[in-house]
């Protein structure tokens, strides 16, 4: 039978998952998931004292870690990978109230995580509030003749987090008034004109923009000029 790699050495106890069938050299049982390696031959974990272990695959790092600073006695598990002809670290054995107990700190560090994300997002909520209140408020003064319902739809969807709008730009959370002119108008060209049916019919959107510019400019030119009541 053609003998296991050797693997190479890592830091503390380790086991071995064979590729072909292992018989324990010990007790004799077989074929084994784990194996160790003594003096060449192959044991199982009971004979090597290590069957009371419990296995943690690889993949969770604070896991593994507090797992492992938790075990008295702990092992790292490898395989041997054929196509990169080496071996491969799958996990750990470790006792399993150490486990327990590094699962039960990391999922009180979920659930502190889950609260701050729950806290930032609601502080988040509150200062997009307010900078959406800001910018309706600096499109009503800008342009007074826009109805007050619909200054804050514009507001409302130029501010979004995240969309990439103008009223996220860095032009546009300082409520510049060529920002707050730009959102506007980008609101009129798609609410007030037929942009989006010229878009939709295969108009190139430059002539689009073109043709539909004069009723852009009507629209804020009314805005700017009338008074609603």
């Amino acid at each position: 039978m053609r003998p296991t790699p050797t693997p190479p050495p890592w830091a503390g106890l380790l086991v071995i998952q064979p590729l072909k069938r292992r018989h324990c050299a010990g007790c004799r049982r077989g074929p084994l998931p784990l194996l160790v390696l003594e003096d060449g031959a192959p044991r199982c974990l009971d004979c090597a004292d290590l069957g009371h272990l419990v296995f943690l695959p690889r993949g969770d790092t604070a896991l593994t870690r507090r797992s492992r600073e938790a075990s008295t006695l702990s092992a790292v598990v490898v395989r041997f990978d054929r196509r990169r002809g080496r071996y491969e670290r799958q996990g750990l054995l470790v006792e399993e109230e150490a486990l327990a107990r590094a699962e039960e700190r990391c999922l009180a560090d979920a659930e502190a995580r889950r609260r701050r994300r729950v806290r930032n997002a609601r502080r988040r909520a509150a200062q997009d509030e307010v900078f959406t209140e800001a910018l309706a408020d600096e499109i009503r003064r800008l342009f007074p003749g826009c109805p007050a319902d619909r200054a804050q739809a514009i507001a409302a969807h130029a501010s979004v987090r995240g969309s990439g709008r103008v009223g996220r730009s860095a032009a546009g959370r300082t409520l510049s008034q060529e920002a707050v002119t730009a959102a506007v108008r980008a609101s009129v060209r798609h609410t007030e004109t037929p942009y989006d049916t010229l878009l939709m019919d295969g108009v190139p959107r430059a002539e689009a923009r073109r043709r539909i510019a004069n009723g852009v400019e009507s629209v804020l030119r009314g805005w700017r000029l009338r008074q609603v009541a």
